[in-house]
């Protein structure tokens, strides 16, 4: 990486701290020579003549994560020298009193700093690449063309219709029998092109892989996806193949994709945000193995269950955590963390209740008759009858009347986008403001409720109403969060207006029980956990964070959890639910532990925080963020408007061409969308690719900044494990090698990522090059060289290189700053050097201890 970090070009560490402070040498025996060579390397760090070996790092030396990180990099390249994590750092803030922490664990010395054994990417062929594109191009556009002849057969036989008895009948069987077809396609597809999964694997860009990515690729886009949560969606993956008993609520929706290779035990629950593929992606090939959960398992939010991994009877994993390759939690123990290890908390926090097999069965068929007779028939059917009967929209869609040319077709193709998409705007606010505030009166905090019941339902209702994106995005980031917020039922206190309270992604169970304290900032990514299920019960209670917090990225917090006042909760922390109340502490990794908050120290913006500077500044910024949320709303009607001309050409030529048109309409709208985002996004950065920044969240850069997290990006995730992503990525100004295998990773900075070829990317993994620390943006460069792997929910910060064949594992925090060797394997919340196959270099801290440090530094943010 050509540009050094953002932190390590600013002021540097108080000349007169370093020097004044009365100097303590190594000592004399065994362990001069370790400490003697560590404050020899932190100096040369630091560009400073010595420093004392009883100096803390950040509060006698003012250095910094990055700083601290290159030192740790600079130490694991001597090969004679002890391996040296963050997480090391954290807890031994002297060098010493972390060279006695080294000297304790023995470690021997590697005789070279490349792990012997390594594993080495087999690149696929370039033409085996573009013939795997091409080939999945070609079902793709396929199933479009299915689509078009199925749609336009039965619109054509929904319309011979006669009266309104015969319109609903005919809607009714049409769209039942298209929804069976939709949900029953996958599954025959699975059985004919796969058969049985098995333990195996296969290089990526192969046709065995090609047969892999069609299944993944229809299993996704079935519309069962929607009963999640439901008895029916487990009967949907009893018919892929997954041994699942009786009983197993499934609220996550990640879908497994190798299901014969999925067992689940009966009474089992799967919190949301859960991911048990079967599958992952490692060193260009696929991996495929058995996930195995006994009875009454539980498994928390935001966890990954990796290959080949096993719990047995009424096991536990808590919430934020992993299970690596090959662990296995025997019967009735509880694990939490990233690799998980044991613990004595109990997780399921809610009393059973009466839900029998009868229970189920009647809300399964409950809810197939409101499909079947409600909502399928007012879809087809209603749609007819708008289509015809109301005369202006029948001469829109009389065939022959208008063409490409035709300057009507613009007109009316804006009438009715202006109808639809502001429509959705105003209504959709005032419904949102209103009907889940009537629905959350039958559903009582802190009672227990049965599972598939009427109060079941109110209570995903509202889930599902108040966490519509669309709002969150356009309010998001801004001043007017806070307002949308509390319309939807927060608890926002006294609000102290910062201008970036909340990012554009946040969500809950339930938000008439979320509360959020006085001067709290939250990036982006909060899970509030305030409900509480069990294999037959739920109950919703106040989920509530403290005032003055920082929340990092990525992170579910839970009701009941043990944080007061003035916290700060790092990246992907795993929120403690055991212990005293922490206050005035930072929290870091998984499972947590302690780190002073001492946020305040850092004054290099507080000129802006306080007073007429605030005010003046807050107001500027809350102009700059009105002129955002207008020019985005006019970005998201002119796309609107740009279908509706594409909807309207396509029913005025479907006369001509017949159902070869819907199919057309359909692969263009995909293309389309990409495209047009795309230059969307790269116009508001001029063409030009993102520098390193350190700055206010008051200065005009960050606003500016901001508005390429508005841009919406959902769209890429259709061609996940595609070479167009790659192609995308291009064009939003990646350095992307080639061959990459992208399984549905995310990159927040295109401009400032670099991706080595034959690289492999898992699905929900992260790439962030920014953070935002309470009123401070920072952002770097990261790196990915040749041949790297990330794993399943890896996240990796940003100034971060990875050397060639590198590995990060799934569910791992990979700290800003840090360097990973070529050919190494991380792993672990913060991620260090792993010593086997599924375990990270171990620490003395216990989960949550305290520890004397200051980290101004591992505060992640949006």
């Amino acid at each position: 990486m050509e540009d050094k970090s953002v932190e390590v070009l600013t002021p540097g560490p108080d000349e007169s701290a370093v020097t004044n402070r009365r100097y303590t040498g190594p000592k004399t025996g065994i362990e001069k020579n370790l400490e003697e060579i560590l404050a020899e390397v932190l100096a040369d760090v630091m560009g400073a003549e010595r420093v004392s070996v009883d100096s803390h790092y950040f509060d006698d030396l003012g250095t910094n994560s990055l700083v601290m990180a290159h030192f740790c990099a600079r130490v694991r390249k001597q090969a004679d020298l002890p391996s040296v994590s963050m997480k090391d750092v954290y807890q031994n803030p002297t060098i010493r009193s972390l060279a006695a922490a080294l000297a304790d664990t023995a470690p021997t010395p590697a005789e070279s700093p490349v792990p012997a054994s390594t594993e080495v990417v087999t690149p696929a062929s370039t033409l085996q690449y573009v013939i795997c594109g091409t080939l999945q191009l070609l079902i793709f556009l396929g199933y479009c063309f299915l689509a078009g002849i199925v749609t336009g057969k039965g619109y054509e036989w929904v319309s011979a219709g006669s009266g309104l008895s015969d319109i609903y009948l005919r809607s009714v069987l049409f769209g039942g029998a298209g929804f069976v077809g939709l949900c029953t396609f996958p599954i025959v597809a699975k059985w004919i092109l796969i058969g049985r999964w098995e333990p195996r694997e296969f290089p990526v860009w192969g046709l065995t892989y090609l047969r892999f990515w069609t299944v993944k690729a229809l299993v996704h886009a079935n519309p069962m996806i929607f009963f999640v949560g439901n008895p029916l969606y487990v009967l949907y993956l009893r018919a892929l193949g997954a041994r699942i008993g009786k009983g197993v609520t499934i609220l996550s929706r990640t879908v497994p994709v190798c299901t014969d290779l999925l067992t689940i035990g009966a009474g089992t629950v799967i919190r949301k945000e859960a991911y048990f593929l079967c599958y992952r992606a490692h060193t260009g090939r696929i991996q495929t193995g058995p996930v195995t959960l006994g009875r009454d398992v539980f498994i928390g939010e935001k966890t990954v269950l990796d290959i080949d991994t096993s719990m047995g009877d009424g096991a536990q994993l808590g919430h934020t955590s992993a299970l690596y390759s090959g662990q296995v939690v025997p019967d009735g123990e509880r694990w939490h963390g990233s690799p998980a290890q044991r613990t004595e908390l109990d997780y399921v926090r809610v009393a059973p209740a009466d839900c029998g097999a009868l229970r189920r069965a009647g809300y399964g068929l409950v809810t197939l008759l409101q499909l079947f007779l409600l909502y399928i028939p007012l879809t087809v059917g209603g749609t007819y009858m708008v289509l015809t009967g109301i005369p202006s929209v029948g001469r829109l869609l009389a065939p022959g009347t208008e063409d490409f040319t035709s300057s009507q077709l613009y007109v009316d193709a804006l009438a009715v986008s202006t109808v639809v998409f502001f429509g959705f705007l105003f209504v959709g606010l005032a419904a949102l403001f209103t009907v889940p505030r009537l629905l959350n009166l039958v559903v009582k905090p802190d009672k227990v409720y049965p599972l598939y019941g009427f109060h079941y339902s109110v209570h995903r209702a509202i889930a599902r109403m108040t966490n519509i994106k669309f709002f969150k995005w356009l309010f998001g980031d801004s001043s007017y969060i806070v307002h949308y917020l509390r319309g939807l039922g927060y608890d926002l206190s006294r609000v102290e207006q910062t201008g970036s309270n909340f990012g554009t992604e946040v969500q809950h169970e339930t938000p008439y029980l979320s509360s959020v304290g006085s001067g709290t900032m939250v990036a982006d990514g909060l899970s509030i956990v305030n409900a509480d299920f069990s294999s037959t019960s739920f109950r919703v209670s106040r989920a509530s964070i403290g005032a003055h917090n920082f929340l990092g990225n990525n992170i579910a917090y839970p009701s009941g959890a043990k944080t007061g006042e003035n916290c700060l909760l790092a990246t992907k922390v795993m929120v403690p639910l055991d212990g005293e109340v922490r206050e005035g502490v930072g929290l870091l990794g998984s499972p947590c532990f302690e780190i002073p908050r001492s946020v305040e120290r850092d004054s290099r913006f507080d000129n802006l925080r306080a007073g007429d500077e605030l005010r003046q500044h807050l107001a500027a910024k809350n102009r700059y963020n009105i002129r955002s949320m207008i020019f985005f709303l006019f970005m998201r009607w002119m796309y609107v408007f740009a279908l509706t001309v594409v909807g309207l050409a396509a029913v005025d030529l479907y006369g001509v061409l017949g159902q070869l048109v819907i199919a057309g309409s359909l692969a263009i709208t995909l293309g389309f969308t990409a495209l047009y985002l795309v230059l969307v996004e790269r116009g508001i950065a001029a063409f030009r690719a993102l520098r390193p920044q350190l700055c206010s969240i008051y200065d005009p850069y960050f606003w500016w900044h901001e508005r390429l997290w508005k841009v919406p990006d959902e769209y890429l995730n259709v061609f996940n494990g595609t070479p167009f992503k790659n192609v995308i990525w291009r064009l939003l100004g990646v350095r992307i090698g080639k061959r990459v295998f992208d399984d549905g990773c995310y990159l927040t900075e295109r401009t400032l990522t670099t991706i080595g070829d034959d690289c492999t990317l898992n699905a929900g993994s992260k790439i962030q090059c920014h953070s935002q620390e309470d009123g401070t943006f920072k952002s770097d460069h990261s790196t990915l060289s040749t041949g790297c792997t990330l794993g399943v929910g890896a996240h990796v910060h940003y100034g971060v290189t990875m050397g060639d064949g590198a590995v990060l594992a799934a569910d791992s925090f990979l700290m800003k700053g840090e360097e990973i060797p070529r050919h190494a394997r991380w792993g672990g919340n913060p991620a260090a050097e792993m010593r086997d196959h599924h375990q990270p270099t171990p620490t003395a801290a216990p989960p949550c201890s305290a520890a004397p440090i200051t980290v101004a530094a591992v505060r992640g943010g949006g």
